[in-house]
């Protein structure tokens, strides 16, 4: 783990904490600062919008230079999440096939997993039977 990680991790945590993206709540599992589990509210007017869906956020020891994983414990029927919860979306892929940069944070990211569920990306689905 670099001397940079836990630093940045506290400081993410307190913004999670002090300031949650809206409709999620993050927390560390078995206080580790490098394992979260995050629940986010099914966005309003969509077919999520009365349930909630856990999210299990692993992070990377090269982080932030590397994105977080994120997977849904919570089974979900979107075109880009798959059986196994593994998520399609370019914020949590390294360029060039992905959008990753180390100024974004798992509050941006967990923001942007709310939007995607609202609105599938069906340009690139991870399960295109259901596109």
């Amino acid at each position: 783990m670099s001397s940079q990680l836990l630093p940045r991790m506290k400081r993410e945590l307190e913004i999670l904490e002090r300031d949650p993206p809206p409709g999620v709540v993050c927390y560390p599992v078995d206080d580790s600062l490098l394992h979260y589990c995050a629940q986010i509210k099914g966005p309003k007017d969509t077919p999520y919008e009365d349930g909630q869906f856990k999210v299990d956020v692993q992070i990377p020891s090269r982080y932030p230079m590397e994105p977080p994983k994120m997977q849904f414990i919570t089974p979900i029927y979107h075109p880009n999440v798959d059986d196994a919860g593994r998520i399609c979306l370019d914020l949590l892929k390294m360029p060039p096939k992905g959008s990753w940069k180390p100024s974004l944070n798992i509050s941006t990211t967990l923001t942007s997993l709310s939007v995607l569920m609202a609105d599938p990306n069906s340009d690139d689905p991870l399960l295109v039977e259901i596109v």
